[in-house]
């Protein structure tokens, strides 16, 4: 791993980026890493773009900015390619990991970039089947685990879990969707 993994979330309001970068944030917390996971912060509303980021370190974290040169892009909605600056920053060995129903081959001429892995997974599917509804983070979580094996899966099977039960208490169904979710991104993601 890099010194400090950089990631960096690009999202609308509402689609879970904040949400997913602090779980991520506390599932990598437990396996004893250094860790930030933090949204900007600005007018956020329903469907405004938004920006959330994650660092992840073996040693402490001085850093208290936003990310400017992210290891890792996330996108968590599609219609954001080619309006936000998804690739700003990102060195040539970046990783993209983009909701969509577009083959990774497709992304990579939307993006206009050679270099770099990108994994594609269509996670509004695949949360409208297992959750009920378009809210896409969780998937996204699930193929991040896959594209970068951070965390081994199973354990990180356990933490999400554990705060899905605290988050959603009363509601099963909730928690067993967004897991899921979580697995069939895993397994379903594609790369290049």
């Amino acid at each position: 791993m890099a010194k400090v993994l950089e990631i960096r979330w690009h999202a609308r309001g509402g689609q879970g980026a904040k949400t997913a970068a602090l779980m991520l944030a506390e599932s990598v917390a437990e396996m004893g890493k250094y860790v930030q996971g933090f949204p900007e912060y600005g007018p956020e509303r329903m469907g405004a773009p938004i920006l959330a980021f994650n660092r992840i370190s073996d040693e402490p974290i001085f850093v208290h900015s936003n990310v400017t040169n992210p290891n890792i892009v996330i996108v968590l909605d599609p219609t954001l390619l080619g309006k936000a600056k998804i690739t700003d920053g990102v060195p040539e060995d970046g990783i993209y990991i983009i909701n969509t129903s577009k083959t990774p081959q497709e992304i990579r001429k939307i993006l206009g970039i050679t270099t770099g892995k990108i994994f594609t997974i269509d996670a509004t599917q695949i949360s409208i089947e297992t959750i009920g509804r378009p809210i896409p983070n969780t998937p996204m979580m699930g193929a991040f685990i896959r594209a970068t094996g951070i965390i081994p899966f199973e354990t990180f099977m356990e933490h999400m879990k554990e705060q899905l039960g605290k988050k959603f208490k009363s509601k099963s169904e909730v928690i067993e969707g967004n897991l899921k979710a979580i697995e069939r991104a895993y397994m379903e993601v594609k790369s290049e």
